[in-house]
């Protein structure tokens, strides 16, 4: 093993560590977006930091033709466009490029497959990457059973019980199935061929620094732990906007929608957090048992009255950011009486002794005025006796952490304004990685991409939280297809949203404003 170490996401900096093993990443679609935008950048920016083993390469399978050079080329161009660190680094691209290969296949061609069998065989005692292997499946999801076979047979992934000096694993990005059914089949299918130690069920959203000090900021800090229940706690808001609209992803987007593609995965993984109790320790397995719990706490949907609680939404024509923008329907690839819902809001709850009665709202879309993902913790008011003054409401207290983008942490409260009156102001205290820190967090993915080479999935899905959350969904995309269809398009691009997902919250709440 070499004697490239890193620390666990969630434990104390120096407190664990693990050694990483060499080994080869290929990544089957490697001319698609995601490579040139997430991936190669983020193994690139690992090798600038030292946390990938010397004993290290990447390789590109696709169907395109090119060579190692134009491959290398491309992928130095995007790394110049999409790296968090610019410009490259040309001492150390000199060596990085030199760990960049390119394999030429089709997926359904098992000659193509024995074929990277012994073009990676021959790359292990070239480079001495040992046969440990990370495939990286960034393709749509109706190729990853049909991948995953061709890589069995071609003697590519490994039985791990008995192979103990080399691994094989699978990154799988998501959406893992479409409903509870089909995520059932696609797990019946891939098991067929790998353990489920060997899946990493990837979600960037994990990968986030913010999102991983979710568990640190409550459970090492007494001032929230204690007050993290129904007692104090009024409201939780969650929020994923999005100005940009469906693009190029049309053929993709007609057949996921907003629920399917970002609420069932990215917001509940975030929502688990929030309202999971403390694991017994922090590995991946107390972790993920302590999410599953969570996510099964909260309560079905009533499908008999579903429009109260849940809102769905299209974006039509309008303006975001001053430039005028196209409606869903009118996207390229789509439908032009397409039902596909681009926003969804939500109120739900959680059954359970800490979180009994507080609701939790969530919202999210494509087209809204502007980017930002963030979670808005508001707490009960105290007593109006001291401080209540005509025409005056005090503002509640506020935990705002912000996932993306200026990734941090907000604390609003109440202060005196200076002067002889009794005026009472919200202030903020805030706290910014960037700023604290001095350089920005790490991208999602090179967290992510360096876990499963050690072989750690604390932030990767585990499949029964996976058909926990789609248990939970999947009756509303079924109550959707059954019902009347609501009038789309239903909100103008660069607005909040439909106003029907005002009506949602009550009480006097309102939705945080952005």
């Amino acid at each position: 093993m070499t004697e490239n170490i890193f620390t666990h996401p969630l434990q104390e900096t120096g407190i664990s560590t693990r050694f990483i093993d060499p080994c080869i990443v290929v990544i089957f679609g490697a001319t698609g977006d995601l490579t040139a935008r997430k991936l190669l950048p983020a193994l690139y920016n690992l090798a600038r930091e030292g946390q990938l083993p010397p004993q290290f390469a990447c390789v590109g399978f696709a169907r395109r033709t090119k060579t190692n050079e134009q491959f290398r080329e491309e992928m130095k161009d995007a790394i110049n466009k999409f790296s968090r660190v610019k410009p490259i680094d040309e001492t150390l691209w000199q060596t990085f490029q030199n760990q960049l290969f390119y394999y030429t296949s089709e997926f359904h061609d098992e000659k193509g497959y024995q074929g990277l069998h012994q073009f990676l065989a021959d790359l292990d005692i070239k480079l001495g990457t040992k046969g440990n292997r990370v495939f990286y499946l960034s393709t749509q999801p109706s190729f990853f059973t049909m991948i995953s076979e061709n890589l069995y047979k071609a003697g590519l992934i490994y039985n791990q019980e008995k192979e103990k000096d080399r691994w094989s694993r699978i990154i799988i990005e998501k959406p893992f199935g479409h409903d509870l059914k089909s995520a059932h089949l696609l797990q019946g299918e891939l098991t067929k061929f790998l353990d489920e130690s060997q899946i990493y069920r990837i979600d960037h959203y994990l990968g986030k620094e913010t999102v991983q000090n979710l568990l640190v900021l409550r459970f090492a800090n007494s001032l929230f732990e204690s007050l993290w229940n129904s007692r104090y706690i009024d409201h939780v808001q969650i929020t994923v906007a999005e100005d940009i609209g469906i693009g190029s992803r049309g053929a993709l987007w007609e057949e996921s929608g907003f629920l399917r593609d970002i609420l069932q995965n990215h917001m509940m993984q975030i929502l688990s957090l929030i309202i999971m109790e403390p694991p017994g320790n922090l590995s991946a397995s107390a972790i993920h048992d302590e999410k599953v719990k969570a996510i099964k706490a909260i309560r079905p949907f009533d499908l008999n009255s579903l429009e109260s609680s849940v809102v769905r939404g299209q974006y039509g024509p309008g303006y975001v950011n001053g430039e005028s923008a196209l409606g869903y329907r009118e996207e390229k690839n789509v439908s032009p009486i397409s039902q596909v819902e681009t926003y969804v809001a939500m109120r739900l709850f959680v059954d359970n002794w800490r979180w009994a009665g507080v609701p939790f709202y969530i919202r999210g879309g494509k087209r809204l005025p502007k980017k930002r993902t963030e979670i808005s913790v508001f707490f009960k008011d105290p007593p109006y006796v001291l401080f209540q003054h005509p025409g005056q409401l005090n503002a509640p207290n506020v935990l705002t952490i912000r996932i993306q983008p200026d990734e941090g942490t907000s604390l609003k409260i109440n202060c005196k304004v200076p002067g002889t009156s009794q005026l009472i102001q919200p202030v903020r205290m805030n706290f910014r990685y960037g700023q604290y820190f001095g350089l920005a967090p790490p991208e999602a993915y090179e967290r992510l991409i360096l876990d499963c080479i050690a072989g750690d999935n604390t932030l990767f899905a585990r499949e029964d939280e996976v058909f926990s959350s789609w248990r939970l969904f999947s009756p509303i995309l079924d109550a959707w297809k059954e019902t009347p269809k609501d009038p789309f398009p239903n909100y103008a691009s660069g607005s909040w949203g439909p106003k029907a997902a005002e009506k949602l919250l009550s009480d006097g709440r309102k939705w945080r404003l952005l």
